[in-house]
């Protein structure tokens, strides 16, 4: 602290009034409220700011015409050499934030960077003149600039602005970064992303590539007869999934509301409507635990398609997916963490062959997917895996679930704990229980299983899909039976006006869920959510921590597995 504190007003305790009697007059830190750090830099920056209005300069001003970005330059005059230069002068008027800066007596270079490029400038005395150079001799790292000029090509061969004038755009009062190459500590990057964004080029080419992702996703679907539509973020009953709601409240009609954990339900109403083919990337709230996967605000596509069933949606995801890996990446083989996944390479299998064929090799014989499909063979199977965990861990708590899960819920928590971690390349994982499926079709076969898949990558869930359940009896007795098992992660009544929706027909219908967020980790070998989430949620940071990630989730379905396909991506 410099100087001595004012009387305390009602703030935070970090807000402080400062008094410094060596500053310029009019300086506008004089009675400024400082809660930032480095506070001497910000004071120093103050003092120059307050120094460059005084000799007539606009700190702020409004705009600034530009020709080009320093992107731009640098990619269209990487080939043009000294001599070319020389002849036609290339004019620019460039703008950018100053990142280097060295001053020589009379003259000085600097760089400035702009859409993701640095490009240098040379700024000289007898050029712009006493006025500009005074200007430029009191910049700091971080201001923003607008030059005008002509290229040329330095000794060294840099492409490099011969600037003619010079002007202040925005004065930065905090200094960038120590270390130009990036920031270390991870809750500072998420925190402030705008510096991890300034500092670091992986995390501008993550959400580069995550915003190249959202485009081919609408491409793929807009060239298929999909349309994008938009349905409610406040939903008077919370449903599409099994997931503990937000709540707010809407004061003029005096009603609560959930934040949406899915819009399933709106867009199969469209479908009843006559809309074959809709999709929406959308935003998703759940109250739950936050990991390295899960985050309580996430985005997904989730669409419908009209006269189809699953088997269509499992073609097409392996169409959708190998476009997806070749337009983003260059191929179809994507690097994540220690594996190369190939997209172009899907395996099939059911969720009990997933079991039996991931089953620990020191838990003792394999079960068969015969096994799993008898009433009490998930039981016998859950306590198999239970002694195991026993005898390799004693003490270890059961995780396989305790007695009044059904055949189904263990079946489904029995491959969380077994498979799911092993499916590493691109996997369709079918046939799952009705039990934990409440808006799928039931085989026809096999009433106990549902018409429903998942793809997993990298042993994460990003996307969740079935065929859809348009019989309007068989869906609100499936409701009702959820309403009356209770929970928090379910809704508290039915919503009897899609039941409605469905007495008026819906055709045959298949609809998927993906994770957007899940897909761009895989897609930019990111391996916590948070890195490709611009503002992930973090503790308050007046608690001094921030320990959330790999803490486990707090909401989810009694088997571990989602219920419904509004978690796909995130169960």
């Amino acid at each position: 602290m410099f100087g001595l504190p004012c009387q305390p007003l009602a703030l935070p305790l970090y807000f402080v009034f400062i008094w410094r009697s060596d500053l310029a007059p009019g300086f506008r830190g004089e009675n400024s409220l400082l809660p930032f750090e480095p506070q001497d830099q910000y004071l120093q920056r103050q003092k120059k700011l307050a120094e460059i209005e005084a000799r007539g300069h606009d700190a702020y001003p409004h705009k600034f015409d530009w020709t080009a970005t320093p992107a731009e330059l640098v990619e269209k005059y990487a080939s043009a050499d000294a001599a070319a230069l020389e002849a036609s002068k290339p004019p620019v008027r460039v703008a950018g934030r100053i990142v280097a800066l060295r001053l020589h007596g009379k003259a000085g270079f600097a760089h400035i960077s702009g859409s993701g490029q640095r490009l240098q400038i040379y700024v000289k005395l007898d050029i712009v003149g006493p006025r500009a150079f005074e200007l430029f001799q009191m910049l700091d790292l971080g201001d923003f600039v607008g030059l005008n000029g002509h290229l040329f090509r330095t000794k060294t061969g840099e492409l490099t602005v011969w600037v003619s004038e010079l002007a202040l755009l925005s004065k930065a009062l905090l200094p960038l970064p120590e270390k130009w190459h990036g920031l270390s500590d991870v809750e500072v990057r998420y925190r402030q992303r705008y510096l991890d964004l300034i500092a670091n080029e992986r995390a501008r080419g993550i959400f580069l590539r995550r915003a190249q992702i959202i485009r081919e996703l609408r491409r793929f679907f807009d060239a298929r007869g999909y349309i994008e539509v938009e349905t409610p973020m406040m939903q008077a009953i919370p449903g599409g999934a099994a997931a503990r709601p937000f709540v707010t409240h809407h004061n003029t009609l005096d009603v609560d509301l959930y934040l949406r954990i899915a819009p399933e339900l709106y867009l199969k109403r469209l479908i009843v409507g006559g809309l074959d083919r809709v999709y929406e990337i959308n935003r998703n709230f759940r109250n739950e635990g936050i990991s390295t996967s899960h985050n309580p605000e996430f985005t997904m596509l989730e669409f419908y398609q009209a006269y189809s069933d699953y088997h269509d949606l499992m073609a097409l995801n392996e169409e959708l997916f190998a476009h997806l890996a070749k337009e983003v990446t260059g191929s179809t083989v994507v690097r994540y963490g220690e594996y190369e996944v190939d997209f172009a390479k899907f395996q099939r299998l059911s969720m009990r062959e997933a079991i039996c064929r991931y089953w620990p090799t020191d838990a003792g014989p394999a079960p068969t997917p015969d096994l799993l499909a008898r009433p009490e063979g998930p039981r016998a199977v859950a306590n198999l895996h239970g002694a195991w965990l026993d005898r390799r861990d004693p003490g270890t708590k059961n995780v396989t679930g305790g007695p009044n899960l059904t055949a189904g819920e263990l079946t489904g928590l029995l491959f969380e704990l077994v498979a799911e971690p092993n499916l590493i390349q691109p996997t369709i994982l079918y046939d799952f229980p009705t039990d934990i499926s409440p808006l799928s079709k039931c085989r026809k076969d096999d009433p106990s299983l549902v018409e429903r898949f998942e793809i997993y990558v990298a042993g994460m869930e990003i996307g969740n899909a079935f065929s859809e359940l348009n019989d309007p009896a068989e869906q609100e007795r499936r409701f009702r039976q959820q309403v009356e098992k209770g929970g928090e992660e379910v809704p508290r009544e039915v919503d009897m006006d899609y039941i409605r929706a469905l007495a008026h027909g819906m055709p045959p219908t298949a609809g998927e869920g993906i994770g957007i967020d899940r897909l761009t980790m895989l897609f930019t070998d990111s391996h916590s959510i948070r890195e490709v989430i611009l503002f992930p949620l973090l503790r308050p940071e007046a608690s001094g921590e921030d320990s959330t990630e790999g803490t486990s989730k707090s909401a989810e379905h009694p088997t571990g597995m989602s219920a419904e396909k509004g978690s796909g991506g995130q169960k």
